[in-house]
Formats: C-alpha cells, sequence, structure tokens
C-alpha cells in the first residue's frame, strides 16, 4: 500500500493503488531512445587495454627532491625569482593594508 501525508491532518493516509505509478510502469514510455546531442568519439575503458595514458612526464620526483633538499630557505620561496616577488608583493600589500587601516581608525577618532 502507498502511503502519504494528509496536509491538513498532518497525519500518514493510505492511497489507493492506482495511484502509485513507477515511472518504469507507465504504458507512455517511448521505445526509441532520443538522438545524441554531443556525438564524439569516445574510447571505452575495454578498448584502451591496460595502458594508461599521461599528459606530461611526471614532474614529483623532481619536486621531491627540490623541497625536501635542506639548504636554509623556507619552502615557500624554493622555487626562485616568482615565488620571491609573489611573496613579497603579498607582504607589502598586508603591510601598506594594515597601515591604511590604523590610518583610517586614527582619522575615525578625531573630532571634527
Amino acid at each position: 500500500m502507498y502511503y502519504k501525508v494528509n496536509g491538513v491532518t498532518q497525519r500518514l493516509t493510505g492511497a489507493p493503488a492506482a495511484v502509485y505509478r513507477p515511472q518504469g510502469l507507465r504504458p507512455g514510455v517511448p521505445p526509441v531512445c532520443p538522438p545524441v546531442i554531443f556525438a564524439s568519439p569516445t574510447k571505452l575503458a575495454s578498448e584502451t587495454g591496460s595502458q594508461v595514458e599521461y599528459l606530461g612526464a611526471n614532474k614529483v620526483p623532481d619536486l621531491q627532491r627540490l623541497f625536501q633538499r635542506s639548504d636554509g630557505v623556507p619552502i615557500h620561496l624554493k622555487k626562485g625569482l616568482m615565488d620571491k616577488l609573489l611573496y613579497r608583493t603579498t607582504m607589502s600589500l598586508t603591510v601598506g593594508g594594515a597601515l591604511y587601516c590604523l590610518m583610517a581608525l586614527y582619522i575615525a577618532a578625531q573630532p571634527k
């Protein structure tokens, strides 16, 4: 038996069996599949076999050697010039923002 919640009494009420119609048992299901919209060639998993295609060389061992080397340089500066530029830009924006906030608080504290 199929149950549903009554909107007035908020109790479960039994519904007749004719109300319960799963989609798979409806007679109006079309027998033909719809056409594929994006018809692009694909490879099935069984067609590729056991080989795996990578987009490039594996860089993980090289990066592990670079980052695990103990040369006294912090980890966020190990990759060179771009890391230094990004770090210095971030720090200057942080210090500038903090100074601007202090200046704005000082101006807001002054009476007009």
